[in-house]
């Protein structure tokens, strides 16, 4: 009887085996991408871990200066720019509406607003209370504008997509590369390894020495890449280094209490006998 339970189980994984490869196989629309996911040592993970301000800084540019020609950061705000813990905090200004990196990047962009006055619609320099303003006026215009596809918000990217910084990064090195035999591509989508299917509609978004520094270092893809990922990791969990330190403090506390408590264990009942 033990046997025969055994022999069902053994079929019934073999099938759901079969059938996952299947499901893989179709996924990826039977072609084999032949790509090894880079995982880099990203500061930020671990227990005690932390972002790279200046990466972040340097994230920031890339993604002015590139990535927001096409894509949003709609759950950020400037302020959080001069955030503790964020790319642009000083100390000087506790407060990041007072930042002056802040104002300066806040007012790089127009925002939608009315008029107090005549109640007309107008654009302002932004502030920093205000929030990244969306690129498109409606996701039509935004699908008309990429060839029918809607080009995604950033702000949470790295948290919302399974591999995570590693996911974005490999997404944005990937390029170039040669499609696998026999696959075709529609006019306006190009081959991507790293994308479900192979198949995306943006370009590739970055080329050497797209960006000149302000810090000066060299903007190779790969740089670019790590540092863009590193800023939207950050903007994906601004208080990621906040809860960390708050999570290490508790856990140095509860092993106090632990040792206190031990040692109160043992005085308390030294003298009872066992």
């Amino acid at each position: 009887m033990a046997l025969k339970s055994m022999k069902m189980t053994l079929m019934v994984g073999a099938t759901l085996a079969a059938l996952g490869a299947g499901v893989t196989a179709f996924a990826a629309g039977g072609y084999d991408f032949d790509y090894k996911m880079e995982h880099r040592h990203w500061g930020f993970n671990g227990m005690r871990g932390a972002f790279d301000k200046a990466a972040m800084q340097r994230g920031y540019q890339v993604y002015r200066e590139k990535c927001s020609s096409c894509h949003t950061l709609e759950h950020l705000a400037f302020r959080h720019l001069g955030d503790k813990d964020g790319p642009y905090y000083d100390e000087a200004f506790k407060n990041p509406n007072d930042n002056p990196f802040v104002k300066t990047f806040a007012a790089d962009w127009l925002i939608a607003d009315i008029d107090a006055e005549t109640g007309d619609p107008i654009e302002r320099p932004g502030i920093p209370a205000d929030y990244f303003p969306p690129i498109y006026p409606n996701d039509a215009a935004a699908r008309g504008s990429n060839g029918g596809a809607l080009p995604p918000d950033l702000s949470v990217m790295v948290a919302a997509r399974g591999g995570g910084a590693d996911y974005v990064y490999n997404l944005l090195i990937a390029y170039g590369l040669e499609k696998p035999e026999g696959m075709k591509l529609s006019p306006g989508v190009h081959y991507n390894p790293v994308m479900e299917g192979g198949k995306i509609a943006m370009a590739a978004p970055l080329t050497e020495g797209l960006i000149d520094y302000a810090d000066g270092t060299e903007a190779t893809v790969e740089q670019m890449a790590a540092d863009v990922t590193e800023f939207l990791a950050w903007s994906a969990d601004p208080k990621l280094e906040q809860r960390k330190r708050a999570g290490f403090a508790t856990m140095v506390y509860l092993l106090i209490l632990t040792v206190l408590l031990w040692f109160s264990y043992k005085r308390v009942w030294r003298n009872v006998e066992h």
